[in-house]
């Protein structure tokens, strides 16, 4: 019976793969995997997958949130722990748990499944500061100092993913009050203001011909110097300065859509993604440490030493009161108002 349906559907015309199931992936505008991986899935699956990009992981949640009541993704990866209490009180999420992996100890992700992690941290300029004689700051107070004047550039955090995450990271390393008065101190001695990683990084950091050897970055960003550098490097040209209430942990998850179309194929890649490939792969090209234990890191992670600790407020906090905080520093930072 099969086979006469299969000459069937050959007369009519009509191929098996286009009877193919699609599973919309909906992703922040970071998400890469090497071609190789999203057709070891299809194959697996017997499913094409529609990868859809929908920005930043704010303005991606933004959107599942205006369709929920008509989905326009089956799956979602990108959702981190500073968005993930407000996608769940949203409720455009199925609970979602997978029995792939044990979970390295990150910061918690409820109701999704932790797929990768890392640090939002300051990143400083080797070269810059041995030629300088200027000692590196031994804590956040010091780059308000006159000797640290106009060495810092950091992210928006109302445009920027890594600079919210650092304001938070002041916020609960100094308390609201001490974090916002440091803020207004750092305003005061210089501090410039990028929209976003790529304008920061690339444009003002004195590694790329900038002014600014201190930026707001990643604590993977120097083995990503080393990884994609032209001559071959024994040491990455940049490091992590990681300073007691300037760190940030981000763990970013995935789960499946509330009222998605493809329940069982979502679950099928919640799990690929759990998967020792996967996990491999993303190291390099999404530059997050794998959020499943007993994955060897990638030979480059060696120049990406993680930090000893960070500081994190907790889901609610971050929940309820991010918005706040974000129009706040806005006033003060950007429009020098009290």
């Amino acid at each position: 019976m099969f086979k006469k349906s299969v000459l069937l559907l050959a007369l009519a015309g009509v191929s098996l793969t286009t009877l193919a199931a699609e599973l919309r992936v909906m992703t922040h505008s970071s998400f890469s995997l090497p071609k190789e991986r999203i057709a070891e899935f299809e194959k697996q699956s017997g499913a094409k997958l529609a990868i859809i990009k929908g920005g930043d992981a704010g303005e991606m949640l933004n959107k599942l949130i205006l369709t929920r009541a008509n989905p326009v993704a089956d799956v979602v990866y990108g959702i981190d722990n500073t968005l993930i209490g407000k996608a769940n009180a949203a409720g455009v999420l199925e609970p979602t748990s997978s029995k792939v992996g044990r979970n390295v100890a990150v910061a918690s992700l409820p109701g999704a499944v932790a797929i990768d992690y890392g640090y939002v941290t300051l990143n400083i300029d080797k070269a810059w500061f041995a030629n300088s004689k200027l000692p590196l700051p031994a804590t956040l107070d010091d780059l308000a100092k006159p000797a640290y004047k106009g060495l810092l550039v950091v992210e928006n955090p109302a445009t920027s993913s890594p600079g919210l995450a650092f304001l938070l990271a002041t916020i609960a390393g100094k308390g609201e009050e001490g974090a916002f008065q440091w803020w207004g101190k750092l305003r005061d001695n210089g501090l410039k203001v990028a929209k976003g990683w790529s304008e920061a990084y690339y444009t003002d950091f004195t590694r790329n011909g900038g002014a600014r050897p201190i930026v707001v970055s990643y604590a993977t960003s120097p083995a990503a110097e080393v990884f994609y550098s032209k001559e071959k490097l024994a040491e990455s040209p940049t490091a992590n300065l990681a300073l007691k209430g300037g760190v940030f942990m981000q763990v970013e998850g995935v789960a499946r859509v509330k009222g998605g179309l493809q329940p069982q194929l979502a679950q099928q890649f919640v799990d690929f993604l759990r998967g020792e490939a996967v996990q491999k792969e993303l190291q390099t090209s999404m530059w997050m440490y794998p959020a499943v234990a007993g994955v060897a890191l990638a030979p480059v992670f060696k120049h990406a030493a993680q930090p000893a600790s960070f500081s994190n407020p907790d889901l609610k906090a971050m929940q309820h009161k991010t918005a706040a905080w974000v129009s706040r520093w806005t006033r003060l930072v950007i429009k020098n108002a009290p």
